[in-house]
This record gives C-alpha cells, structure tokens and sequence, in this order.
C-alpha cells in the first residue's frame, strides 16, 4: 500500500507490518446492482439513486469509515439475452442494472462532501472520441482536486453495439488494439499538449496562459485523427488514476501495460492468483514496477455478530430476489439464456461447457452443495447474493480469517465490495469487519495526509510515474517542446502554437 495507510498497533507479525488491505465500495448508478430485486430490502435505499443526497451520504458513510475508494460500475446497454433476442422486460420489475443513470456526474457532488475518498468510475473507451472523453475526466479531475479514478472498459454488450449504431459488436481484439491507440491519444493530450508550467494566472500581467506552453498533438494514427490541443488546462493529477477491468489474456494485456490498479473477479483465490502473477508479469514486460499496480478482486461480504445471524441474514436477503431478474442479470454476463432450458435441468451437465465451468466454481464454494443438482432455482440464489463474484458469510472472525487467505493466495492487494443492500451491507461491514480488519494491522486506522489524489492514495505518487508508458508524453517546464515530439520532422515542429478561440466557437 501507499504512505497514505497508518498501521494499526498490533499490525506487525514476526517483526514485520502485514498487508493493509485496499477496500472499495463497489457500487452502480441504477435501483438493483449485482442483487437483482433488493431494492426493496429494508436496509437498502437503491431507489432513490436518482437523488443526490443518497450519493452524498453514502460517500460521507464511507469516507468516515475510512473505505480506500467508491468503484462505480456501468453499462452502455440493457441486459436482454434472457427470453430474448433483444427482451428488456425480464429486468424491469427487478431494476436489474435498468435503468442505469451515468455515473461521472455524481462525482463533484460527492468530492465537495467528503475528504478522502477516492471515485473509481467506469466510462467505456467504444462509444466516445477521445478528445471529449479527455476534457470530461480532466474537469472532475479539477472538481474533485484529482480524487478521480477512470476504470477503463472497451463494453461488450450487443445491446450497446446496436445503440450505438453499429449492426454488431466490434471483435474482441481489435476493441483492445482501438484501446491502445486511444490511450496514446489520452496520454497526448493529458500529459503533453500544455507545458507543465503552462498555467501562470498572472493578474498583474494580464497572461493566464504562456503563449509558447501549449501546443498540437498532431496525432494521426490507424484509428484517430486528433490535432489537439487539449481543451482543459492540466488538472490536479493530468491522466487520472488508471483502473482496468478485463480478465482475459488480451485484457490483461492491456491492464498490465496501461493500468494502476486492476479489477478482477474469480470464485476461489488459488484460481485467481493465476491472473495477478499473470498482470504482474507483463507490467514486467512493460519494464514497470509491480508495486505501481495494484490488483483489486470483487467479492461479496455477508457478516454479523456471529456466523449463524449471518446465515440468517443471507436467508432473509433471498426474500426478496426476484429470479427474472437474476436471470436477466446472468443473461448480459455470460450471453447464455436459461429460458432455452427446463427448470429442473441440472447445469453440472450442461450442454454448455462454459455454463457447466462456472457451476463447477459456484459448486466449490458454496458449501453442502457438492452433490445437489445446480438448478435455475439454485443459480438464482447463487446470484441474488452477490452475482457472480465469490461470497463471504459469517462473523467478523470468520470474514477476517476468509479475506486475509485471499490476500495471501492469490497475491491480490485488496476487495471491491459488492452490495446486497446499500447502504445495509456496507453498515455491516463498517460496523463489524473493519473493526476485525483494524484489529488485526490489515486495514488503515486513519489517513496520513487529508485530500490525497487517487495516485497518491493507491501508489504514493501524484503524476504517472516514470516506468509508466504515458510517461514519455510528459512536456515538462523549461522544455521547448515535449520530447514525445522531439524526434518528429522539421515541419512539424514548426506548428504555429495554438490559436485564440473566439468566445463561443
């Protein structure tokens, strides 16, 4: 971890501090998240996500609680594979991840409120030009005073494709080799369109900006054509943090050479330390340094004073699980329809090996469940706890004891917690882990310096740092031209700087 982590008294084992633990609020803008129909659980209050103040006091909830990050995910397109082609219905009644609201306009509202917690949010790379995808980030950037992450994703729903005007999605490949590509873009214009003493704002003289500090980009390349400048002067951190998820190989690819921390879901940690050691090992590759990336799993925390209130709690939460919309929710994250199957169809031998794969992973970590068929009934249940991602019920020990066997198997710096109510799940959790957590030296007592960036908080350092690749588009002060540009010819160098833009073109 960063500096930014004080250790608890008792943190030292054998001489030497643990490993503090990274925890996120893994959240989304939309009634029903991972959890399809808990929006009218007790203790959640999903469906007033349209308001503000709901987003301001749970920021307020977490950031006193001393949470590392709120992670917001998103979506470009509804979830309509189950009783589809192209069926919304199965997901409405549920609010399962519909309707979903963008989640960076949140950000200012809930920056102005707290004063250490970091916003992760998810904005896809596919569906947007990277000139004004640059200028949005780099404004919460200043509005948040750098306490923004950006979690890139390239989308793979149908269902955004075909909104987005395309008859089908984009290959898998070349959407990482467009990401690529448009990353440079980024790191152009964030990082090397304006001088880092560009910015005087001298009253006196009357000059806000050096005349000879901001320059073109010029980029021209197999996908984008972005003359440049950038539009927003450099804000707080210039390239905001740098979250990535993707768990395949080209993923991972991508993740190991442009992420800062890395977003990855798996049922068991020996699985999973599979995919750190392989991040780990092409951030390597990429001649970067393994402590400036951080690998973050999701999973879901069910706790309570003891193990069998935990249990029961778990009960409780599937009274109001709607199987439409888990369905609905299975559908989008897999592309599988289960309406196509019977009901009482065990998917241990399914037809399907990737269905009959993942009911093997939920299998093993579900206990008692070894020799049960793997029903739609029970897949729901499965999901309506959590989705996907591994789940952890019990006491505070119980938990404690399960999450630090994660660390310290898989590798992994730390959890994106998901909900099954919120704010309730997230009460709990600040209620009866962290204390557990804190207790134990794996989880930060308080913070080391007030209104750190994101980068400083995951990896210590405000800028990119150098081993990173978008550092070598940096135009530092003092240089006439930024050295990404040094090498080109004489006629470009020779660009005249940018021009004046007349008030409103």
């Amino acid at each position: 971890m960063a500096s930014d982590n004080k250790t608890a008294t008792n943190g030292h084992q054998n001489g030497q501090a643990k490993k503090q633990i990274i925890l996120n609020a893994f959240v989304m803008n939309t009634p029903s998240h991972l959890a399809a129909g808990l929006w009218r659980h007790p203790t959640s209050k999903t469906d007033r996500y349209k308001k503000l103040s709901f987003w301001t006091d749970l920021a307020q909830l977490l950031d006193k609680a001393g949470f590392h990050a709120m992670f917001i995910a998103d979506t470009l397109g509804p979830y309509d594979v189950y009783k589809g082609p192209a069926n919304v219905v199965p997901a409405l009644a549920a609010g399962a991840q519909y309707p979903v609201n963008d989640p960076l306009y949140l950000v200012p509202a809930m920056a102005a409120v707290t004063k250490n917690l970091i916003f992760g949010v998810t904005a896809s790379l596919t569906y947007e030009k990277p000139y004004s995808l640059a200028r949005r980030l780099s404004t919460v950037d200043h509005l948040s005073d750098g306490r923004i992450a950006w979690n890139i994703v390239t989308s793979y729903l149908d269902s955004a494709a075909r909104n987005h005007g395309l008859k089908e999605q984009i290959p898998h490949d070349e959407r990482y080799a467009i990401a690529h590509e448009y990353l440079e873009v980024l790191y152009k214009l964030w990082e090397g369109s304006f001088r880092d003493d560009a910015v005087l704002a001298d009253r006196e003289r009357g000059i806000y900006i050096a005349s000879d500090a901001v320059r073109q980009i010029n980029h021209k390349g197999k996908y984008f054509e972005v003359p440049g400048p950038h539009f927003c002067e450099p804000s707080p951190q210039r390239t905001p943090f740098l979250f990535q998820a993707g768990v395949s190989e080209t993923g991972n690819g991508f993740g190991g050479k442009h992420g800062e921390a890395i977003f990855i879901g798996g049922q068991e940690p020996e699985l999973v330390r599979n995919t750190v050691d392989n991040i780990r090992n092409v951030a390597h590759k990429e001649g970067r340094d393994q402590n400036h990336i951080k690998v973050i799993v999701g999973i879901n925390v069910i706790v309570a004073a003891t193990d069998e209130e935990a249990i029961a709690k778990r009960d409780d939460y599937l009274n109001y699980a709607d199987q439409e919309g888990a369905l609905a929710l299975f559908g989008g994250w897999t592309g599988v329809d289960l309406s196509t199957y019977g009901d009482d169809d065990d998917f241990r031998f399914s037809d399907s090996p990737r269905v009959k794969s993942m009911i093997r992973r939920f299998s093993a970590t579900v206990p008692g469940t070894d020799n049960l068929p793997w029903t739609k009934k029970r897949i729901v249940e499965y999901l309506s706890v959590g989705g996907l991602q591994a789940k952890v019920i019990g006491s505070p020990q119980t938990v404690a004891d399960e999450l630090e066997r994660w660390i310290e198997v898989s590798g992994a710096d730390g959890f994106n917690l998901a909900h099954i109510a919120n704010p309730g799940t997230f009460e709990d959790i600040i209620e009866y882990l962290l204390p557990e957590l804190q207790k134990r030296g794996r989880f930060r007592t308080s913070v080391e310096k007030e209104g750190a960036t994101a980068r400083e908080v995951f990896i210590g350092s405000q800028r990119l740092p150098e081993d990173h690749p978008g550092s070598k588009y940096k135009w530092r002060a003092g240089e006439k031209l930024p050295r990404y540009q040094a090498n080109t010819e004489d006629s470009e160098l020779l660009q005249p700087p940018a021009k004046r833009i007349r008030t409103g073109e």
